[in-house]
């Protein structure tokens, strides 16, 4: 089990210990909701970043062999890809606005490549 995931378990056990109202109990809810929420955002920039670096690279690569930044194709087989592997609760839609988003950052970070 990683760090992350045993601080909300850790998190979770001491709510129990201290609550004894429904607000207090409510609140401690949120407030751990809320951690867990940091530690996933902290992983997704992460990942964000990690996804930068081979969109950056891919860049460089299109620069050298004059290749267009933007490849329709490709972009629609990410897209159909998210889609799949996409498990809920967000819809497919959904999903891929923000990925849209996303590769909209991407090309822009490799035009500057």
């Amino acid at each position: 089990m990683n760090a992350e995931v045993s601080t909300f378990i850790a998190a979770i056990e001491r709510q129990g210990d201290s609550v004894s109202t429904k607000t207090e109990s409510t609140a401690l809810d949120i407030a751990d909701w809320r951690e867990k929420i940091d530690l996933l955002d902290e992983q997704i920039v992460r990942l964000i970043s990690e996804r930068a670096e081979a969109a950056n690279a891919i860049g460089e690569l299109k620069h050298k062999d004059a290749m267009p930044v933007y490849e329709p194709k490709r972009e629609q087989a990410v897209f159909d890809h998210v889609r799949k592997v996409n498990s809920g609760p967000l819809p497919d839609q959904e999903m891929q606005h923000i990925f849209e988003r996303i590769m909209d950052v991407m090309r822009s970070l490799q035009r500057r490549s």
